[in-house]
């Protein structure tokens, strides 16, 4: 999963940012509201962390561009204002959760967790397709009831994948929800990072589930290619 981050407190932003890779999302950041509505704009986005106290823009007025523009990417403002008429205020520009500072940081895990739930219409919490899930949350993975140990860029490709099951997922989507701004398109990281991945899942079974869709991209399904 990708996530903007737009924070102009850098400190702030970069703990995020560490705790987030270490998670397995894919981070970008910016550190003022017009940088920041430039990319939420020209970059596609699972989540945006938004801070209101931003330079330039402020908070308030980028999510109200962003949803005005119909940029329907599930928002969590951050702000040191604790009053009930400035959380309203969030909402009422088209913020879909809100969180005060300071805060825990497996509060902010949880709560995009749970915007990224809402965001794919499920209330399901385990992915599963034939005898392979993941649990996102508590970061599991298993098939045939057997544990899948996973790197957290491994397990974040698997799990786009799994949300996109039965679909043909192309090396751009991958990368642009997997690796962040930086990432070289050119590389072969991602060929790699999906063979490794195949030999993970499939191990020691007949049953391949992942799929290479040649010149095409890749889809994780059981039914029949």
């Amino acid at each position: 999963m990708r996530v903007l981050i737009i924070e102009d407190g850098q400190p702030l932003s970069n703990i995020i940012k560490k705790g987030l890779v270490e998670e397995g999302f894919a981070v970008d950041q910016a550190f003022d509201g017009e940088e920041g509505q430039y990319l939420a704009e020209s970059e596609s986005y699972d989540l945006i962390i938004l801070d209101l106290m931003l330079p330039k823009i402020d908070g308030m007025e980028v999510c109200r561009q962003l949803r005005g523009k119909k940029v329907k990417t599930p928002i969590l403002m951050l702000t040191a204002k604790t009053r009930v008429e400035d959380k309203v205020a969030g909402f009422n520009v088209g913020a879909d959760d809100y969180l005060t500072k300071p805060f825990a940081f497996i509060e902010l895990k949880a709560r995009l967790q749970a915007l990224l739930r809402r965001g794919h219409n499920s209330a399901d919490i385990v992915l599963k397709i034939s005898d392979l899930e993941i649990d996102p949350i508590r970061h599991i993975a298993k098939r045939a009831d057997q544990p899948i140990a996973l790197t957290p860029k491994e397990f974040a490709m698997l799990e786009y994948l799994m949300r996109h099951k039965d679909e043909v997922v192309t090396r751009t989507q991958i990368t642009e929800h997997v690796w962040d701004y930086n990432f070289d398109a050119l590389s072969n990281v991602v060929d790699v990072f999906i063979a490794s991945l195949r030999k993970k899942i499939n191990y020691h079974l007949k049953k391949n589930l992942l799929h290479t869709i040649h010149g095409v991209g890749y889809k994780v399904t059981d039914k029949k290619i």
